[in-house]
């Protein structure tokens, strides 16, 4: 026997999906509503009949492509008690962030850019211990200039960072600017650091905010 889309849904609205069953899927464990109409045997427009029914207010696009890419929750967790060395450590984080940090609204992560491998590690150490976040969830970057010696700033930022060649990925070369040379400027190029996420990089900013008074 064929169920007509319409029916379908009168079948849906009839069959009562439970408010404490549809929360737990749509806002504890972050499912779409396509996700769930697999999981009750619903059809997408009878799971979100009923989530209009309870009055749940439906996630906007960004935050269910956040929840996409974090099934598990965030990938961070906010320390709340600070030490002292760790009050320091964080003002001196969102002031590398303030003055070095991307701050692009269209860019989604948290990314870093020095010639310094002191201040890097300065504010890895801050994103490590403030936030939490896990060394795995780094990914990392190299700019060279065309002058460069590529092996050795390579070797350089493993030096100093402890990490492995291919966590730097692919190294961009700049092309020659003019007729002078960079490589006293910037003999080991520029290291970015970055940690994808959304949410942190808003909190970070909105931070930093708090200072501007």
């Amino acid at each position: 026997m064929h169920i007509s889309w319409y029916n379908k849904i009168s079948l849906n609205m009839n069959k009562k999906l439970s408010f404490k069953r549809l929360s737990d899927l749509y806002i504890n464990k972050h499912k779409s509503a396509a996700e769930i109409a697999i999981l009750v045997g619903y059809s997408e427009n009878g799971v979100n009949y009923w989530l209009r029914k309870y009055g749940v207010k439906k996630r906007n696009l960004s935050d269910a492509i956040y929840f996409k890419h974090n099934p598990n929750g965030d990938p961070f967790a906010i320390k709340e008690k600070l030490s002292k060395k760790e009050v320091e450590l964080k003002g001196i984080g969102l002031g590398i962030y303030w003055g070095e940090g991307d701050k692009s609204p269209n860019n989604t992560s948290v990314r870093v850019g020095n010639t310094d491998p002191f201040l890097i590690k300065k504010f890895r150490e801050f994103l490590r211990k403030i936030y939490q976040v896990k060394e795995r969830k780094f990914s990392y970057g190299l700019i060279l200039f065309n002058d460069a010696e590529e092996l050795k700033a390579v070797n350089f930022w493993k030096k100093h960072l402890g990490i492995k060649r291919k966590q730097l990925g692919k190294i961009t070369i700049i092309p020659p600017q003019g007729k002078g040379t960079y490589r006293k400027k910037s003999e080991y190029g520029v290291l970015t650091m970055s940690f994808t996420n959304k949410k942190l990089k808003e909190y970070i900013l909105e931070s930093i905010k708090n200072y501007h008074n």
